[in-house]
């Protein structure tokens, strides 16, 4: 009896052990993904063309060690739904301009507000410059939380409309900043034929039905560019 006794204790002791053990290596582990992560960019010779998205959030850039860093262009957030405008956009902007980056404009698309004041929103922010890279949309928010009842119908039908009053202003197709719920929800990568950009940490995304042209590959990104982590974007082959 006291051998079992002892075997038991001995057993619990080994298994409290390994579990300590494996604790240790996971958290090992999650520290190193979490180092290596803001620190990574995907391989040049997959991804030849690099650079950033960035907004008020960011804070201020030092666009000169942007530019150190790699990036070959900028995309700026310009404006949201039907009146909010990004207060950092022209400075951005230009700074990124001087800096010898292109540069293009974001809008966050808002399935709540009519297409036409929200085209009204962001042409009068973004000048019409045939040197700037085509405009993006920033498909990210449903239409669940609408005051009044909008059908995923009429979500495309407006989104449409607000694509084809943007492209008229800029001469230039749109790219599709297709968030993961957003496809999920209205399978707009099938149904409008642009260029898409994707949102995945670390891995390519998989969640479009057709090949995209931008992935930002990393949200967490730290350099000497801003005291706040970069938006990493980049374009394959």
């Amino acid at each position: 009896m006291a051998r079992r006794r002892g075997y038991a204790a001995a057993t619990g002791r080994w298994r409290l052990r390994l579990a300590a053990l494996l604790l240790l290596v996971a958290l090992i582990g999650g520290v190193w993904g979490w180092w290596h992560l803001r620190h990574w960019t995907p391989e040049r010779g997959a991804y030849p063309v690099q650079g950033i998205e960035v907004g008020t959030i960011e804070g201020a850039i030092d666009w000169a060690a942007v530019k150190a860093v790699g990036a070959d262009f900028a995309y700026v957030d310009a404006s949201a739904s039907a009146f909010a405008r990004d207060p950092a956009f022209v400075k951005n902007l230009e700074d990124a301009r001087a800096a010898g980056l292109k540069v293009g404009a974001v809008h966050l698309y808002d399935p709540c507000q009519p297409a036409e004041r929200q085209a009204a929103n962001f042409v009068t922010v973004i000048p019409r410059d045939a040197k700037m890279l085509p405009p993006a949309v920033d498909l990210d928010r449903l239409a669940d939380d609408c005051p009044v009842k909008v059908s995923d119908a009429k979500v495309e039908s407006e989104l449409m409309t607000f694509l084809n009053q943007i492209e008229t202003h800029t001469s230039k197709a749109v790219i599709l900043k297709l968030s993961r719920r957003f496809e999920a929800r209205y399978h707009v990568a099938m149904a409008i034929d642009r260029s898409l950009w994707v949102t995945g940490e670390r891995f390519e995304p998989e969640y479009t039905a057709r090949p995209w042209a931008m992935w930002t590959a990393n949200t967490h990104l730290v350099t000497d560019a801003g005291e706040e982590p970069l938006r990493w974007v980049v374009m394959p082959k």
